[in-house]
């Protein structure tokens, strides 16, 4: 027997419908990529989003066709990711930190027809437009004033684009299951791997990121992502923010630490989310400065670990920080260390730590952690093991590849080794690729790296595995230092001694001008492997 229950299928623009109906006036702010502060409201980002799906009807635009955005964060922007999913088009972010050569690789795996581009990256794309012939034209988010001359197919100005047409339209109508978006991971080896959002994961994420243990911003409250709409469906915050009537402000192409500051404060921001790279350059001109953000009450932050330092400093101002993990492939939440009864209630270092760790999944994600065998672990906080997870908002398939991606039980291996404890707190430990093995056991790079960034000189740390003839692999710490400091050796493990096991702590340490970076600022530990191969340990005759 089925339930008598009306068949409301979980579409992307009804959270834009929604959002104009019932927080028409609320604002949407940004900083435009032209320079002036551009505010809007959701009514009118629903009224443009429907010209937007007009206009891409009236170019052909088609049920499954790929639209991609190489743009930053904007309110163009959003009307485009409305506008493509409300026709029935798919919205293909595109990463402009990427390298060309992997940007052009993308776009012809997608095949995609139409890209909207801001002006920022005009120059980018005319360097390779030649190599995708699958696009059709060009539409450079921007007005007639401001359009620059350029060699780009059939390009035109977004305003002109979408005043061609009146806006008297109506969405789409088709299956909640239909693709609604499309974005690649950015992995450190092999082609990117393109993740394919359906209407209603992304529709069940949003859910998910409303709760209070998750982003946890409501109708009165101000939103600044920092992360932008490319980078792992913007955690999600497009959909999120206007299915609650939260206030969003948009930072634009500017992501410096001044900048982001003078959103926060003259807006009035309350929730914000970005990577630590961000928070840092916020903090060292916070500082710098003697200035406060009294209206900032959580700070969720994600794409790498955060230092205890930084959590420290956010909790010192009266805000939250709250770490979040998560993937491209799980539309990107995973867990997000919000504190739960009983550990609200601690105070000092011991909230530290957990606030430290990745967090809790929300209803909507389940997780295991296996051996090598497939072996379940036990939840002990200890144990090391595969991160796996599962749920409506997780990959079952890569776009276009055969390979089958996840285990018998419908699991996805996610890569990461993690602990979890009793309480359903999970703690990344390392990739599964970087994880050291010394004499059978596992030692973790990421604890000995953040143990590492909290010396006073250290401006960033990486952990590689090198061999030893007696227990295969120790630890060797790469540091660079702040500039104008200077450290030694033994200064550095003597920092780090007795906070760690003996066992773990690093054979060596080298001292760097610089740590290589991907496209996307994580450290790429394979260019560290490749240029220490042949490191020879102090102790390696041991």
């Amino acid at each position: 027997m089925l339930g008598l229950m009306q068949d409301w299928p979980l579409l992307c623009h009804r959270i834009i419908d929604h959002a104009a109906k019932v927080h028409g006036e609320r604002e949407v702010v940004s900083r435009s990529i032209e320079g002036p502060i551009h505010r809007t409201n959701y009514a009118n980002i629903r009224a443009r989003s429907l010209q937007v799906a007009q206009r891409l009807d009236r170019d052909g635009i088609k049920l499954g066709d790929r639209v991609a955005t190489i743009a930053w964060n904007t309110w163009r922007h959003l009307e485009s990711w409305y506008g493509i999913m409300g026709v029935g088009a798919i919205c293909h972010t595109v990463n402009p930190r990427l390298f060309p050569d992997q940007i052009t690789w993308i776009i012809n795996h997608a095949q995609d027809r139409i890209v909207l581009l801001d002006l920022t990256f005009v120059p980018l794309v005319e360097k390779i437009a030649d190599q995708i012939p699958s696009v059709e034209r060009y539409i450079v988010l921007t007005d007639r004033e401001h359009m620059p001359a350029t060699t780009l197919k059939n390009a035109i100005a977004y305003e002109d684009w979408i005043a061609e047409v009146d806006g008297n339209f109506k969405w789409k109508s088709f299956d909640e299951n239909t693709a609604a978006a499309m974005c690649y991971t950015s992995g450190t080896t092999g082609d990117p791997k393109g993740v394919l959002y359906s209407h209603r994961s992304n529709v069940m994420h949003a859910l998910m990121a409303n709760t209070g243990d998750s982003l946890g911003a409501n109708a009165a409250d101000t939103m600044l992502p920092v992360v932008p709409l490319f980078h792992a469906n913007s955690w999600g915050i497009a959909f999120s923010a206007p299915s609650m009537g939260t206030k969003l402000v948009f930072p634009g192409a500017k992501l410096d630490g001044a900048s982001v500051y003078e959103l926060l404060e003259t807006e009035k921001v309350t929730h914000t989310a970005g990577v630590p790279t961000v928070w840092l350059m916020l903090l060292n001109h916070m500082a710098a400065n003697k200035l406060k953000l009294p209206h900032l009450r959580t700070v969720v932050c994600g794409g790498s670990a955060m230092p205890r330092s930084m959590i420290k400093a956010f909790v010192d101002m009266g805000a939250t920080p709250r770490h979040a993990w998560g993937m491209t492939e799980m539309s990107p939440i995973g867990t997000l260390a919000a504190l739960k009864p009983p550990f609200d209630q601690l105070e000092g270092d011991a909230r530290l730590d957990i606030l430290q760790t990745q967090g809790y999944p929300p209803f909507g994600v389940e997780m295991k952690i296996t051996d090598d065998a497939d072996k379940e672990l036990p939840w002990d906080g200890k144990t090391f093991g595969r991160l796996k997870v599962r749920g409506p908002s997780v990959s079952a398939a890569y776009y276009r590849v055969d390979t089958n991606i996840l285990d018998d039980e419908g699991f996805f291996d996610t890569g990461d080794v993690a602990t979890i404890d009793a309480h359903g707190y999970m703690r990344i430990t390392d990739r599964s690729k970087d994880v050291i093995k010394s004499g059978g056991e596992w030692i973790s790079s990421i604890d000995l790296e953040n143990l590492a960034v909290g010396h006073p000189q250290v401006a960033e740390a990486a952990v590689i595995g090198v061999y030893h003839p007696k227990w295969d692999e120790r630890p060797l710490l790469i540091v660079q230092l702040k500039a104008g400091q200077t450290a030694t050796r033994e200064d550095i493990l003597h920092y780090m001694d007795g906070k760690i096991a003996k066992w773990w702590m690093p054979d060596d340490v080298v001292f760097v001008d610089a740590i290589p970076h991907t496209a996307t600022g994580k450290i790429l530990k394979t260019a560290l492997r490749d240029q220490f191969k042949t490191y020879s340990l102090p102790n390696a005759a041991a």
